[in-house]
């Protein structure tokens, strides 16, 4: 028997929640490492170069960070299941999925831990970095931490002014989910795929296990919290199909257009100060986490954000599948994206594509 995979995580952390969830359903043999301090001095800076989780080490050594690449590695080397659809359009919608959870159920997930759980999460973070102190002094430097982790808010746009249309849409999600939960088991079938691993980190780490937040959610939408305990769970491999036929089900049409109407506008203008960033830097190799701040509008209220470049990133990997389409295939994805008001994406120019190597995010070659 090989060697097991080993998980660098914290229970609090939304991405664990995510590659926790995954590698339980993958049914990979996997032990999991709490990622105090001294962790982070002894295991994670050696290997990453920065602070950061989950991380993964893979049974011959290789050290896998970030969500998707610690997905599509144990996709790569594992048998089993894949949680990526065959279906052409069923794995666009998947991708377009894992890109609002991650990057746009984040701000629901940041705005309702640090609203109404603040003092839930100070522990927490105590609780993680320093599990081996004296509870008073976890409590004090737990909250010295998690107030680091506060001073992100305004980065991505939740401020007093956004406050009530950051909790109109995502409730607006959670009754669209809801209600689609209550036909099927995932989003495309009785099989999770890489669009439901990009909705359980936001939703099972923050606003599931929260108290306050998980309170709400059990009372607004149980279909929702049934499905952050199950697809957090351990599981049986290999359960589970996706639709047949490609299909999209009509119930998902709802969430699809919330991405539409409220993250692909943010990311079309985040690609456009790219573009004048990278212009402005031409010899640029590494991108910095952000360059600089930009108008954003939620819930129909405008105020600011950083410009953040990552999600350029995954939005590279739903227009990279677009454009590799042909025939009927390309004609239904295109539909598809026509239907729920995201045809800005069919031939959308990428450039410059941003690529990862060595843990962080760089310009690519233009050759590559």
């Amino acid at each position: 028997m090989s060697k097991p995979y080993t998980l660098y995580a914290a229970p609090l952390s939304l991405y664990s929640g995510k590659t926790r969830g995954y590698l339980r359903w993958k049914n990979v043999a996997f032990h999991e490492v709490l990622a105090t301090r001294e962790v982070y001095a002894s295991e994670l800076l050696p290997r990453v170069g920065w602070p950061v989780i989950p991380v993964v080490i893979a049974p011959d050594d290789t050290t896998v960070q970030d969500t998707t690449d610690i997905i599509d590695y144990v996709e790569t080397h594992e048998p089993g299941p894949s949680i990526y659809p065959e279906g052409p359009t069923q794995k666009l919608a998947a991708l377009i999925m894992e890109l609002f959870g991650d990057e746009w159920l984040l701000i629901a997930a940041m705005y309702y831990r640090w609203t109404f759980n603040e003092e839930f999460a100070y522990g927490e973070f105590g609780n993680a970095l320093y599990a081996g102190l004296p509870a008073q002094e976890r409590a004090a430097k737990g909250r010295e931490d998690g107030a680091r982790f506060k001073a992100f808010l305004p980065l991505l746009g939740i401020t007093p002014k956004t406050a009530p249309a950051i909790e109109a849409t995502y409730e607006e999600f959670l009754r669209a989910f809801d209600a689609h939960l209550a036909k099927h088991d995932f989003l495309f079938g009785s099989r999770p795929s890489i669009g439901d691993y990009g909705l359980i980190g936001p939703l099972y780490a923050h606003n599931y296990r929260d108290p306050a937040s998980g309170t709400h959610m059990e009372k607004n939408a149980p279909r929702v919290a049934s499905w952050c305990r199950y697809t957090h769970a351990p599981q049986h491999t290999g359960t589970g199909e996706f639709l047949d036929n490609d299909e999209i089900p009509e119930t998902l049409i709802p969430i699809l257009k919330i991405f539409a109407r409220e993250q692909l506008p943010i990311l079309l203008a985040t690609l456009e100060q790219m573009k004048s960033w990278y212009a402005a830097n031409p010899d640029a190799d590494e991108v910095p986490r952000a360059i600089g701040m930009h108008e954003f509008t939620i819930g129909g209220v405008t105020d600011n954000r950083g410009v953040i470049p990552y999600p350029l990133w995954m939005l590279g990997r739903v227009t990279a599948h677009l454009a590799s389409l042909t025939g009927d295939s390309k004609t239904a994805a295109e539909d598809l994206l026509t239907s729920i008001g995201a045809e800005a994406l069919i031939g959308l120019d990428m450039a410059p594509r941003l690529i990862r190597k060595g843990f962080k995010l760089y310009i690519a070659p233009t050759n590559a």
